[in-house]
């Protein structure tokens, strides 16, 4: 049986825990309003982009005339893969670790085994989780979670889509958590580029007056619309991240209690054996004094 100096040492470390614990979470809290205001702002904007841009590219002279939307054999591929820059928000890392790998199995299993498939990490975790597993990663963009601005968020896009246009890359994935709501978050796996063809569908019966060109809107459209389609990405896996975590962290004060319990119950056993012992030394001692 430990000591009972034992059992108050580590009846204060975990209290000192869980106070840590309970901070981080209302931490994690504060940054998750402020990060789920961010993404319900921006999930209208991006949908009637995404829906404006499919009604005008109907037309097949527009597709004809979109370089984004050019299908070609696969020989190299590029994989986005956001993740955070922090830990202590329970499987979320690791989840798009494993799909991320998962994904390449599945998908591009012999142009992997040729190295013509690279990983772009967008968060300081993947990027040390790919880059010790010996992946051929680019390392440019990791630490855009150290300004999430549209302007800092964007590049990564824009490096990918010159890429693509440069014939570098023939397929660009994108890998992330989407914001469902504090305790779940849905995996997401997207083609970011080529962009994908139009769904058939009925065109929405709007009249519009082009100026200066369709075309032009359009090829001025299939820029702005990939970069929002990044900048969203970010922003769920940022809502995502600090649901995870607070919800780690409140599960990690929880059990920080459930511990706190049995040692306090254990503290109280080791004490009353403590003086059963000595009562009984006592007894003893009396005993032979008589």
């Amino acid at each position: 049986m430990p000591s009972l100096k034992e059992v108050k040492n580590r009846i204060t470390s975990i209290l000192s825990t869980q106070q840590i614990t309970k901070a981080m979470k209302m931490v994690a809290a504060a940054k998750l309003r402020r990060a789920q205001d961010n993404i319900i702002q921006l999930r209208p904007y991006a949908s009637k982009m995404n829906g404006l841009l499919q009604n005008l590219m109907m037309d097949s002279d527009v597709d004809e005339s979109n370089a984004y939307g050019e299908e070609r054999e696969v020989n190299r591929v590029l994989i986005m893969a956001v993740t955070s820059d922090r830990g202590l928000c329970g499987a979320f890392n690791s989840n798009i670790h494993k799909e991320v790998i998962r994904h390449i199995d599945a998908n591009y299993k012999e142009i992997h085994a040729n190295g013509d498939v690279h990983i772009l990490p967008l968060g300081k975790k993947g990027f040390d989780y790919f880059r010790k597993r010996n992946y051929t990663i680019v390392d440019d963009f990791w630490e855009v979670f150290s300004d999430l601005s549209f302007a800092n968020a964007t590049k990564g896009a824009v490096f990918a889509m010159e890429k693509f246009l440069n014939r570098e890359y023939d397929r660009i994935d994108i890998v992330y958590n989407e914001f469902k709501n504090v305790a779940t978050q849905i995996m997401r796996v997207e083609q970011f580029l080529p962009v994908l063809p139009v769904e058939l569908k009925v065109k929405e019966e709007v009249e519009y007056i082009y100026q200066p060109s369709k075309e032009a809107i359009v090829s001025d459209l299939v820029p702005k619309s990939l970069k929002t389609q990044v900048y969203k990405a970010l922003l769920e896996s940022n809502a995502s991240e600090q649901g995870a975590r607070m919800t780690a962290m409140d599960q990690a004060t929880d059990n920080a209690g459930e511990l706190l319990k049995d040692l306090r119950l254990t503290y109280n056993r080791t004490r009353q054996a403590a003086i059963t012992k000595e009562i009984n030394e006592i007894v003893a001692g009396a005993d032979a004094l008589g």
